[in-house]
């Protein structure tokens, strides 16, 4: 019996030590993707005494906007709708001279970045600023894109607080200068933004791995386009991104 007591107590030890190291392998990613966009990013709180939040960002050539699903197929989600107008207002203050609207378009009855573009349009931003990336089908394709497909160097990338820290960690293991914008978005739509933090968990064990491990190449790699390079060769840097601002 003494014998069954001690291999027992052994066992639970072994299992304890499992569930510990379980665990740390767990969060490796969340503190890689946290430590690495430490600096790099800033959260919009959407209040008048947040007004000035685009002198915390500083300048690049274009925003990289990351869909974030449509409703009915047609209209952008309230969260992509925030980061649309996060994105309208770099460009309204000069912040970037380009935006990169980078979303879904897997089958003809979706298209994220054709509805992100429409959505901007209808608040002024002019289509000859905006560049669609049809196959940005998760964050690291978005990344690789925007560097190797659009030919960016500099981008500030625009998405929900919660992502945030993988985003930008993404688009600099992508090779980018990256800059995160996040929206809090846990005031206005809590269960969402808690069920997006919750897998935040997953999605960063797998951004470890895309971007450190297996160095994946995105699901469509090409061919290059050169929108976005065109776009920056007529609006030069330190130019005011906004007619008439």
């Amino acid at each position: 019996m003494l014998g069954k007591v001690r291999l027992s107590r052994k066992a639970l030890r072994r299992t304890y030590q499992g569930l510990v190291l379980a665990s740390v392998l767990a969060l490796a990613p969340m503190t890689w993707a946290w430590l690495s966009s430490y600096g790099h990013r800033t959260t919009v709180d959407d209040t008048a005494q947040d007004a000035g939040w685009q002198a915390r960002v500083p300048a690049a050539q274009a925003a990289l906007v990351l869909g974030a699903g449509l409703y009915d197929g047609v209209h952008p989600s309230p969260m992509l709708a925030r980061r649309l107008d996060i994105a309208a207002g770099l460009y309204q203050t000069g912040k970037v001279r380009a935006l990169l609207l980078s979303g879904d378009n897997s089958r003809a009855d979706y298209d994220e970045p054709t509805a992100m573009r429409d959505y901007l349009r209808a608040r002024g931003v002019p289509d000859a600023v905006m560049v669609l990336d049809y196959a940005g089908f998760d964050t690291w394709d978005s990344c690789v894109r925007a560097r190797r497909v659009f030919g960016a160097e500099q981008v500030t990338v625009v998405t929900q607080e919660f992502h945030l820290p993988r985003a930008v960690t993404l688009c600099r293991a992508a090779g980018l200068e990256a800059f995160g914008v996040g929206d809090d978005s846990a005031g206005r739509y809590a269960a969402t933004t808690y069920a997006g933090a919750a897998r935040e968990l997953f999605a960063t064990g797998k951004a470890f791995a895309d971007a450190v491990i297996l160095r994946s190449d995105p699901v469509f790699p090409g061919p290059r386009e050169i929108s976005l390079t065109q776009i920056l060769a007529e609006s030069p840097a330190g130019q005011v991104g906004a007619p008439g601002a």
